[in-house]
Order: C-alpha cells, then sequence, then structure tokens
C-alpha cells in the first residue's frame, strides 16, 4: 500500500494578499490620520476638563464623544445639559450646527465604502476633517477600507482624548479658568480659515456677522439657532438674488 506523502506547511512562502492589503492600508491610515489626530489630543482633553468642570460625571465627557461626535456641538452641549435646555432646543441646535453634513454628502466618496454596516459607520463618524482628508486629489485612491480606518483612528483620537481629558479634569482646581473658550478658539480659527478660503468674497462673512448681532438682539435666549436660521436665509436670499440678474455676454 503506498503511503500518501505528508504535506507541510510551506512556511517560506508569502501571506496571503487579503491579509497583507489589509495591514498596510491600516498602516497608510494611521499616517493620513496622525496630523489631523494630533490636533483633537489637546481639544479633547479640553473637552473633557470642560465637562467634569461642569458638574458632568468623568464618563460623561468620552460617552459623549462616543455616541455624539460632534466635535463642536458638544462643547455646545455641555451648556444645554447643564442649563436643562429642552430637548427640543438641543435636537434643533444640533441641527443647525450640523447641516453642513448634507451637503458634504453630494462629493463624500461614501460609495467606495461597501457592505451596509460599513456605509453606516461611514456616514456616523463623518466630520469637517473626514471630509476634508477624503475628497482632496491624493484620495481618489483610497479604498473603502482605508476611509474607514482613517475614520475609526480619528473616532478614536476625539474619544480617547476626551476621557483622559475628563480624568484630569477631575483633579484640576476649580480655580483654574478658561477652558470654556476652547470652543470660542475652535471657532474663531475655523472662521478665519472660512475668510482666507473665500478670496475676497466680503458679503458671506458680513452677513454672519450681521446675522450674530442680531440674533443677539433679537433673541438673546436662543441666539444660536437664530443666528443660523438669519445667516442661512441671507444666503438663501443672496443667491436667489443674484440668480436673477440678467447675464452679460
Amino acid at each position: 500500500m503506498d503511503i500518501p506523502p505528508v504535506v507541510t506547511e510551506d512556511r517560506s512562502r508569502p501571506s496571503p494578499a487579503l491579509p497583507h492589503t489589509t495591514r498596510s492600508e491600516v498602516r497608510a491610515a494611521l499616517k493620513d490620520s496622525a496630523g489631523v489626530g494630533l490636533g483633537f489630543l489637546p481639544l479633547g482633553l479640553a473637552f473633557g476638563a470642560l465637562a467634569t468642570q461642569s458638574g458632568l460625571e468623568w464618563w460623561w465627557a468620552g460617552l459623549s464623544a462616543a455616541l455624539v461626535f460632534g466635535g463642536s456641538f458638544e462643547f455646545l452641549l455641555i451648556g444645554l445639559v447643564t442649563a436643562s435646555a429642552p430637548l427640543a432646543t438641543i435636537a434643533v441646535s444640533a441641527s443647525l450646527v450640523n447641516v453642513r453634513h448634507v451637503f458634504y454628502t453630494l462629493s463624500f466618496p461614501l460609495h467606495r465604502v461597501s457592505g451596509r454596516l460599513g456605509k453606516a459607520y461611514s456616514a456616523y463618524t463623518m466630520c469637517d476633517e473626514v471630509y476634508a482628508l477624503t475628497t482632496g486629489e491624493r484620495a481618489r485612491t483610497w479604498t473603502g477600507r482605508r476611509i474607514l480606518w482613517l475614520q475609526f483612528f480619528l473616532h478614536l483620537y476625539w474619544a480617547g482624548s476626551s476621557t483622559v481629558g475628563a480624568l484630569l479634569g477631575s483633579v484640576i482646581p476649580g480655580s483654574v479658568t478658561g477652558l470654556d473658550f476652547a470652543l470660542t478658539a475652535l471657532f474663531t480659527v475655523l472662521a478665519l480659515d472660512a475668510v482666507r478660503d473665500l478670496r475676497g468674497d466680503v458679503p458671506t462673512p458680513a452677513l454672519a456677522v450681521l446675522s450674530a448681532l442680531a440674533a443677539r438682539l433679537l433673541f438673546p435666549g436662543q441666539m444660536l439657532p437664530a443666528a443660523f436660521t438669519l445667516f442661512t436665509a441671507a444666503l438663501l436670499a443672496r443667491r436667489l438674488t443674484a440668480s436673477r440678474k440678467p447675464r452679460h455676454a
């Protein structure tokens, strides 16, 4: 009787292409997220410390960062929660602050992400930084797995730094002030970047300032929703006016 040969595993052969490709994409996504992630760290630390100094439990910051993942809105949420704002006010504020994400979907490469779960997570964790990274020229060849890993790392940066900030914030003396200015500083930087990108479009920031001032005078108790509503209405009116002007050849 012939004895069949014993087949041994050839460990000198390379690993299958899929795991190797996945590892390469994970490393690439980690590298892509490093710069933005480093920017998330101080902001997340400030958010976590502000949450505990506002009277919230330390775990609230990490839970909010993981579930809401709203960035600037989470800073606003601290004030809304501590002031016991109605759910309707919180919902309207969240919608107005994050309404820009609706327009992001027009050019966000969600079609590259496969699977319902992957698409759901990608849509859930899409933020300004993810949009900026994935819609650039060099990101046109990125696969769906690389985009998902990028979003996961940024999600982890934010939730992790917020939790650490909350733990550190519980030992920071109450006499330390200025953490709540982190939100103002964030919007100041975003506003300056937006003004630079406008390239001479003076009416847009002027409308924003006028909308904020009008909301402050007319609706002091609901300044944020009123300012966003007025600014949106002003932009729509400006758009309609511009479209009706006759175009000269």
